[in-house]
């Protein structure tokens, strides 16, 4: 019996060693061609096809957009334009950034897939950056709304959407589109066989704009699109990306975007999802985000980093600065060190936001250095 029991437990730990080194080898596969993705309205994930020179993502995160902010681990954030939307199936096709050599990843067969198999997600969901789950095929071939999708247990949150599921081989077999409210990890995947009909569907992109007719379901671009609105086969409506309207902030949203073009910030590369912005100042990453339902404009600098040892000398000087700091407060959350601004939107005018912000902007790009090179800190 106890040699039964070591030899099981030695399956059990080979087992466990083994999935942990796939896990570790798809993540350093993965890492450089994984994209984080905001617009005004949304944010999720898509991933780079080097063979097409294109971002696969889900279209319900880039509708109504002519363009969104992309950010990857190799690239800075920048604008891409959307290339191609297929409503039916969710998917979209994003323009890659130039001048950026990222890696290979492979396309999988999902028809090779069976129940219980395993497979990882990865994505950024809730806009935290980079993060793998992993579970199971539970069903290969579940039906929604014409689409067969594939459904798993590996847990897809909000922001997720759009990243590649990956099986063992380390090739990707679906498209991560959508989870069921208060279900216990129940997620849903496209198959990738919707992916590769895409992309043969469209052919050669080179910059031109294309959709998928959601009734005929053909390939359509800007040159075949009647009076730019309709599929000349079956008269179907077709939004092309190319023609969809500007974002127009109004009221508080409006004021924020004014003030921080004031200070001297792209608000369109700022943008990160409904009411919600992303400020680089120095090395300080500044989230800004207004509360509609109680008014309360809210700006968190994340500075630094608790170290593991001698951390009382930090806790003593942030408490000091609280004493002297007019309009900001610091906090610990976690390991992370925040500068706080707080702003009821009532009180908020162009002048002063400006200058509030201005000040949180610079104090924070100032207090982080000083955190670390004086007192030890981690940059983050």
């Amino acid at each position: 019996m106890e040699s039964f029991s070591s030899e099981i437990f030695g399956e059990l730990y080979t087992f466990g060693w083994k999935e942990h080194l796939f896990m570790r080898t798809v993540v350093d596969q993965f890492r450089d061609v994984i994209v984080q993705i905001a617009t005004p309205y949304n944010t999720g994930t898509g991933f780079y096809l080097k063979s097409h020179d294109l971002i696969v993502t889900n279209e319900h995160i880039v509708h109504d957009n002519k363009e969104v902010v992309i950010k990857g681990e190799q690239f800075e954030k920048q604008l891409s334009r959307v290339l191609f939307t297929d409503d039916k199936c969710d998917l979209a096709f994003l323009e890659a950034p130039a001048s950026v050599e990222l890696p290979t990843i492979s396309l999988g067969n999902d028809n090779h897939l069976s129940e219980g198999d395993p497979i990882l997600s990865i994505g950024h969901p809730f806009g935290l950056e980079f993060s793998v789950t992993k579970g199971v095929i539970s069903n290969t071939s579940r039906s929604y709304e014409g689409i067969t999708y594939l459904q798993h247990d590996a847990a897809l949150n909000p922001g997720n959407s759009g990243g590649p599921l990956i099986n063992q081989q380390g090739e990707v077999v679906g498209v991560n589109a959508l989870s069921i409210d208060q279900g216990d990890n129940i997620g849903f995947s496209l198959p990738v066989s919707y992916l590769k009909e895409a992309l043969n569907g469209i052919g050669t992109v080179n910059g031109v704009v294309k959709a998928r007719c959601i009734s005929c379901q053909n390939f359509l671009s800007e040159q075949t699109i009647d009076n730019k609105k309709y599929c000349p086969h079956c008269g179907a409506k077709v939004l092309l990306a190319s023609y969809a309207s500007s974002y127009e902030p109004t009221g508080v949203t409006l004021r924020i975007e004014e003030l921080l073009e004031s200070i001297g910030h792209d608000v369109r590369l700022s943008r990160k999802g409904p009411n919600n912005w992303e400020i680089f100042q120095g090395s300080a990453r500044i989230d800004i985000t207004y509360h509609e339902d109680t008014g309360l404009i809210m700006g968190d600098a994340y500075l630094c980093r608790l170290p593991s040892a001698n951390i009382q000398p930090i806790y003593e000087f942030l408490l000091r600065q609280n004493y002297g700091i007019d309009g900001l407060t610091f906090s610990i959350k976690e390991q992370d060190i925040i500068l706080s601004l707080l702003i009821f939107d009532r009180y908020l005018n162009l002048d002063t936001g400006t200058h509030l912000f201005k000040h949180l902007f610079e104090r924070a790009d100032y207090f982080d250095n000083v955190l670390v090179e004086e007192y030890g800190a981690l940059w983050k």
